[in-house]
């Protein structure tokens, strides 16, 4: 038995196959290079794009936040006297309760005072006594003065008599004085009104206990008289509004007691210190009280008119852009560029703040602006914001493209 002879594949069968395989292999390397240059170019694009930023716009509002200033005030007396005791002893009586009336002198109470009297009563008597003694020394000086001229004194005796009454004068002026004083003390057990006024307080009653007492040392005062035919208000403005506040500034208030009811008052005064906690100044305006209707301690809500610059506008805080040299906003341009202004502000009400200059109704604000913008950079309007933000600012929207 002999084999069959190996079969050989023929060469055109063999040229074909590797073509189709070289075929597959160069086709399947042109479409990895294809994906690949679709991938860098996806890549390229989205750089780009990324580079761009996407903003949004502020709402911009025209003209002032209000027409006026209004901030809470405190009303107060145009004159305040605390009364205090000047002799200590006991209240014997009193006539006049909060609320009344009272004129310049009138009396308000009366002080017993066992311990000064028997003092002003022994000064007297010291007094009577000196001046006794100074008649006799007086006397006395004379007639030795007589006698020097015969020299039946000496000369140094006369003086010893002259200086004795000499000094006998000054003890008798000294309880002179003494006198006095307890005199003018004896004068305090009288309280009296020290102006026309109300009397807002009374802190004490018959037989309490007085001292003598004035300043922080002495407790509460035993009246307080308060003169109401004028008042003072009293504010805080806060350091953006002081500007526009000057003496003889007209203002208006108002008191939850009287609704409806307005008071005029003008600007006084104004301290010209910053208080570093709050950063205001103390304000202080006058009105009239004819009717009484105004009350010491009352709340009040103080209205100001201020002048408004003509173009001021109104914009969000987020959009100011700090630099060392001001205050900046970045505004897009009509070809899609951020334009940067300098600005001007005015008062700030934290989360919005007034631009009295550099700046138009009409701008288009970015609102947040990127740290990194710059003045002539492309920027992207997000979808919807262009219509949206001009919408609620009552302005047209703007053409410009959003993606």
């Amino acid at each position: 038995m002999s084999a069959d002879p190996i079969k050989t594949p023929n060469r055109r069968v063999l040229w074909v196959a590797g073509a189709a395989g070289l075929a597959v292999a160069c086709a399947i390397v042109v479409r990895g290079m294809e994906s690949r240059a679709d991938t860098q170019r996806a890549l390229v694009q989205w750089t780009n794009n990324a580079a761009v930023p996407t903003v949004q716009l502020a709402r911009i509002e025209r003209g002032a936040a209000e027409e006026g200033l209004t901030l809470p005030g405190t009303i107060q007396p145009y004159f305040k006297a605390p009364i205090y005791a000047r002799v200590s002893g006991y209240l014997k009586s009193w006539q006049e309760d909060i609320g009344a009336h009272v004129k310049a002198g009138q009396l308000l109470a009366t002080i017993d005072t066992p311990d000064l009297d028997q003092q002003f009563e022994q000064a007297k008597a010291n007094l009577a006594t000196a001046q006794a003694n100074e008649q006799v020394a007086a006397v006395t000086a004379q007639r030795w003065q007589a006698l020097v001229g015969s020299q039946w004194v000496s000369k140094q005796a006369n003086d010893e008599k002259a200086g004795a009454a000499a000094a006998d004068k000054a003890i008798a002026d000294a309880a002179q004085a003494n006198v006095g004083q307890l005199q003018a003390m004896e004068d305090f057990k009288t309280i009296v009104a020290p102006f026309d006024g109300i009397v807002t307080q009374r802190n004490t009653d018959v037989g309490a206990l007085v001292n003598i007492g004035s300043g922080a040392n002495a407790g509460m005062p035993l009246f307080e008289v308060s003169d109401l035919h004028k008042v003072r208000i009293y504010v805080q403005a806060p350091q953006a509004f002081t500007g526009d506040l000057e003496p003889g500034l007209h203002a208006t208030f108002d008191l939850p007691q009287y609704p409806g009811r307005k008071f005029e008052a003008t600007v006084a005064a104004i301290s010209h210190a910053m208080d570093m906690g709050s950063r205001s100044m103390m304000i202080e305006l006058q009105a009239d009280n004819p009717d009484g209707a105004l009350a010491q301690g009352a709340y009040a809500q103080v209205h100001f008119e201020l002048p408004v610059a003509p173009n001021m506008v109104r914009a969000p805080a987020t959009a100011l852009i700090p630099t060392n040299r001001g205050v900046r906003v970045a505004v897009l341009g009509d070809d899609g560029k951020a334009v940067m202004k300098e600005v001007q502000l005015g008062r700030d009400f934290g989360d919005q703040v007034e631009i009295v200059a550099g700046l138009d109704p009409q701008d288009r604000v970015i609102d947040s602006p990127p740290e990194t913008l710059q003045d002539g950079d492309e920027v992207r309007l997000a979808s919807g914001a262009a219509s949206s933000k001009s919408a609620q600012a009552g302005l047209p929207a703007p053409a410009v493209k959003a993606d």
